[in-house]
Formats: C-alpha cells, structure tokens, sequence
C-alpha cells in the first residue's frame, strides 16, 4: 500500500512546491525523503549539486536513497523520459516510488519550452507507475512565466508548512504558447524558403552550416531536423510553409512554419509513435539530438524552431 497523502492514489502523484530559502526546501524535502525510506519505498533524488547537499545532510540516511546526477537525468526531457522509465522499470512490483527532480528552466540557464511541455507530458507518461514525484522550484531563480507553466501542469502542490493539497489552478488541457522571435534571429536570415521539398531544405540548411565550427554529427542532426520539420508541416500542416534559417560560428537555427495550429498533445516529440498518434519518430529524434526544440503557435500558424551547436 502507497504511504503518505499518496495513500490508495493510483498512478502518478504528481506534485509541485515552491521555496524561497534553504530551510524552505529542506522543510519540504526532507519529510518527503524520511517518510518514504521509513515506509521501505524507493526514493530516487535527481537534483542539482547545491540541493543534493541540502538532501544529503539532513535526511536520516542518506544511505538508503538513490542520488541520481541531477544534470544528466535532465539533459533533454526525451532523455528524462527514457531514463526514469528504465529505473521505474527495476521497481516493479513495490506499492510506490518517490522522486524528487529539479526541473531546468531559464533560471539555471536552460531553455524553457521543451520542459514546460515535459511537465506537462509526463501526467500521461508516468501514469502506469505506482510514482510520487515532486518537483521543488526555487522562488528565488525561478522566472515568473515558469512559475505559472508550473502551476497548470502539477495537479497537487505541496507546501513548506507540511501540506499536500489539491492545485486549484492545474489544467488538465494543454496548448502551445506563443513565442517571439529568439536571439539567434537577428538579421535577415541566410535562407529563406517557402513550400520547400524536404531535399530542397536539407540542401539549403546545408549550405546554411558553412563556416560554421559545428561537428559532423551536429551539421547532420540539424540538416535531418529541418528535413523532418518540413515533412511533418506538410503533412499535418497547412500551407504556405516556409522555412528560414540563421547561422553564427557555433550555431544554426531552423525555424519553419505552416499555417496550421500544430501539435494538439504535449507528447509530441517528447515520446516515440507506440505512444501518441501526434508525434512521428523522426520529431521524436529530433528531440533527441538538437540541442534545443520550441514549438509555439501565434497568428502566422505553427513554428517549430530547432538550434544545434552552442
């Protein structure tokens, strides 16, 4: 049987805290550690360094809890993916598992978008398995349209004070956010294409990649990144689409749009096909390789922006 509020839930307990200080994280933390090793459950913590200190320090046995690096659980979120479902996968049978993650966000200096959809996505992902997880966010680091993602992806949220409590503000529903153009699209792009052939967007991104100092694997990934986005607009987008494409020394930026709304799920991209009808393999690759994918959607349509290199 499941121990703590979690008690006779079924699936994934999914939860969100928000602390302004050390001692907040521990007072939320450490409960949430102790009571599980005493219940017998594995407790998984895969947290950056500072916080793993503050986990480490104050439990009762740090010894009985799995430390898992923080930054490489949360490399990309198809990662965090795969890699929280092998490790559920060697607990099968137990009666819960808990986890404490520290999702990345643009306080830590990491891209939002895949993320927020992340949090989103992983309702439906995680719900096969008997989960309590808890997504602590630093009030201090955390900007205030993560904090609002936040609150509408985690249907519970617990607070300093000891409480677990339905979020009245979690929506069950998702959309794709409007987003502006980033940094790196400054300037008039070096290509710009509309109802490209998906042979005529690897060509032009490929002549888009000269001078750049990426690597071979990352002139590939992105070259086969915009060919899929192409592909994917037309066939489940409407047209005109039309690809652009801006380059630096160490970066390319891809950027194609279609007139139609996009992705309906936040599973897209995020998971393989066996898992949703709206995300093919070849986007679920592309989340995989690219160092950054943002979907978003606004009054010119859908646009789907794919960044390799540094």
């Amino acid at each position: 049987m499941r121990s703590g509020v979690a008690n006779g839930h079924v699936g994934y307990f999914h939860e969100t805290a928000f602390y302004g200080s050390d001692d907040d994280y521990r007072s939320v933390v450490v409960p949430f550690v102790d009571e599980g090793v005493a219940a017998g459950e594995p407790v998984l913590v895969a947290c950056r360094p500072a916080n793993e200190r503050l986990v480490r320090d104050a439990v009762a046995d740090p010894s009985r809890v799995v430390f898992l690096p923080g930054g490489d659980q949360y490399a990309r979120p198809t990662e965090a993916i795969v890699e929280y479902r092998k490790l559920f996968a060697r607990y099968a049978g137990v009666a819960q598992i808990r986890v404490i993650g520290d999702v990345p966000h643009p306080g830590v200096g990491v891209a939002w978008d895949w993320w927020s959809r992340y949090e989103a996505a992983v309702n439906e992902v995680f719900a096969e398995y008997p989960l309590w997880g808890l997504c602590p966010y630093d009030l201090r680091t955390t900007p205030a349209r993560v904090l609002a993602d936040v609150v509408r992806t985690h249907p519970r949220v617990a607070g300093t004070d000891g409480s677990h409590l339905p979020n009245p503000r979690y929506r069950s529903s998702w959309t794709l956010p409007p987003a502006g153009p980033t940094a790196f699209e400054a300037g008039r792009p070096l290509v710009e294409l509309t109802d490209p052939t998906p042979a005529a967007a690897r060509r032009a991104v490929t002549t888009a990649c000269v001078g750049t100092r990426l690597s071979q694997d990352e002139l590939d990934d992105i070259v086969y990144a915009a060919s899929e986005a192409v592909t994917n607009a037309q066939s489940h987008g409407r047209p005109p689409v039309r690809l652009r494409a801006w380059a630096g020394p160490t970066y390319v930026l891809v950027a194609v749009t279609d007139r139609g709304d996009g992705p309906r799920s936040p599973l897209a991209g995020l998971v393989p096909t066996d898992r949703t009808a709206t995300a093919g393999v070849g986007l679920w690759l592309t989340h995989r390789t690219c160092r950054e994918v943002t979907m978003s959607r606004d009054a010119e349509g859908y646009t789907i922006r794919l960044l390799c290199g540094s």
